[in-house]
């Protein structure tokens, strides 16, 4: 990257830029433009094909931008293009930081980069227009203007064209989808797992020890080793290249996570010191309150997101979480 990129007192003004840099600027710009727009459309085929026909339409556009310029450059200048970046250049727009990936392309927040590109480009052919003295290449540089001025009814065009209301509300499905597929279900996995596998051996120890310091460490010990397990144990299970459902280190990361926090929840009150008076019975009943907490939680999401009936849900969570709860309590007073 060039230095004047980084450093933002070595930017150079546009009025210090010369005719063939002026339209090798443009060239690059254009074909910036027009690789981003490809890119967003390559992320966005596989779930969103409106918005991906969209994106290829706009690419299209800025090729066509690019190789007129291009025309007009080699006919005056020959091949070699100086190297020059819009980033370089005092008074542009800064584009915003690219969006996640093909995994969480959000067509939304891609829309709203073009939109900026083309506002950009806008200011610089307006500009550059101004500052050319060749007739012919001002009226070039207007009519370029003029073009990404029109960028909203442009993009309204297409919008009419790739993003139908059916198109959208598609879309909107298939980023519910992979939501609740490369999120919710692996953390309402691992907060289940979390929650419930931990009982029985944090309640074992609580009812063997009547020492809260023994059973936090227990319940730490399993909180996390559950954590692990259930990280690992996600993101070995599926690939996510067949079903969709993501990167394999994102579902394990928040299956992990989610886990963790689940077995904690219950075993931080344990951290209260054995020299309180009654701090097993307070410990014992902090934790049970949290764990109806956890449970109805479990409920929620289920029947937020996977449109599970609530009492339904409640009812499944709360018969298993009390069979594990009962079966630590009588294994630990065994």
């Amino acid at each position: 990257m060039p230095m004047s990129a980084i450093l933002p007192f070595r930017r150079r003004s546009i009025d210090d830029l010369t005719e063939r840099e002026l339209i090798a600027l443009a060239v690059f710009s254009e074909e910036d433009d027009a690789r981003r727009y490809q890119d967003f459309a390559d992320a966005c085929a596989g779930s969103y094909p409106a918005s991906a026909g969209f994106f290829a339409a706009m690419a299209a556009e800025e090729r066509a931008h690019r190789d007129s310029l291009l025309a007009l450059y080699r006919e005056r200048f020959g091949d070699i293009l100086p190297p020059i970046r819009t980033e370089e250049i005092r008074g542009l727009p800064r584009m915003p930081a690219p969006p996640p990936g093909a995994v969480l392309a959000q067509p939304e927040r891609m829309r709203s980069e073009a939109t900026a590109r083309e506002r950009r480009a806008e200011t610089f052919y307006a500009a550059a227009a101004a500052r050319s003295r060749d007739a012919r290449l001002r009226a070039l540089f207007n009519h370029l203007a003029e073009a990404e001025r029109g960028h909203e009814e442009r993009a309204g065009r297409l919008e009419a064209e790739h993003l139908t209301e059916a198109a959208r509300d598609a879309e909107s499905t298939a980023r519910h989808r992979r939501i609740v597929l490369t999120y919710v279900q692996p953390g309402l996995a691992g907060l289940i797992d979390g929650s419930v596998s931990t009982l029985a051996p944090l309640f074992a120890a609580a009812f063997a020890t009547q020492s809260n310091k023994e059973t936090f460490l227990v319940g730490l010990a399993a909180s996390v080793g559950a954590g692990i397990s259930m990280g690992i144990t996600e993101a070995m299970s599926d690939d996510g290249i067949i079903s969709g459902r993501g990167a394999p280190w994102l579902r394990g990361l928040v299956c992990g996570l989610m886990t963790m926090l689940g077995g904690l929840g219950h075993t931080l009150p344990y951290l209260v010191p054995d020299s309180w008076p009654n701090a097993f019975h307070i410990a014992t009943l902090t934790a049970a309150l949290i764990v109806a907490a956890e449970l109805v939680a479990i409920a929620w999401i289920r029947t937020h997101y996977m449109e599970t009936p609530f009492l339904r849900s409640v009812f499944q969570v709360v018969v298993g979480g009390t069979m594990v709860l009962l079966a630590g309590i009588f294994i630990g007073s065994a």
